[in-house]
């Protein structure tokens, strides 16, 4: 079944609570979760948990009701092209690869994708429909 993949910028503006973002992320994030199936992926689980010192911790912060999938192979190769071309296109080095992994998640597993920085997707995964401000 279809779903919604969560990018992990939305994830942690409800989690850390107050920010100029929090409104948004939380409505946004609620309304998808009345009708459709979300999930996160390893990437966006490793992001969450940059801030917290055990695994418990990060567990206790993604609502139960996100499920969690793996990223299949044939997404790693889309991200990898989708890198490529962001390089050749004069792309900086800075770490954007956790984007493509998760775009190209998307794009896979037929998903739309819910987050707050479409710039990116949009460029580089037409395909995904995008749930953004």
């Amino acid at each position: 079944m279809p779903g919604v993949l969560v990018d992990s910028n939305v994830l942690l503006d409800v989690i850390l609570g107050p920010s100029e973002w929090f409104d948004w992320s939380y409505s946004a994030l609620r309304d998808v979760a009345d009708r459709e199936r979300l999930l996160i992926n390893l990437v966006v689980y490793a992001e969450l948990s940059v801030g917290y010192d055990a695994v418990e911790l990060v567990e206790a912060a993604i609502p139960a009701w996100i499920e969690r999938e793996i990223i299949p192979y044939e997404a790693a190769f889309l991200a990898a092209k989708a890198y490529r071309q962001y390089r050749r296109r004069g792309g900086e080095r800075r770490s954007p690869l956790p984007d493509f992994f998760i775009g190209a998640h998307a794009a896979v597993g037929g998903y739309r994708l819910l987050t707050r920085d479409p710039t990116r997707y949009r460029t580089y995964f037409p395909s995904v429909s995008l749930i953004a401000p």
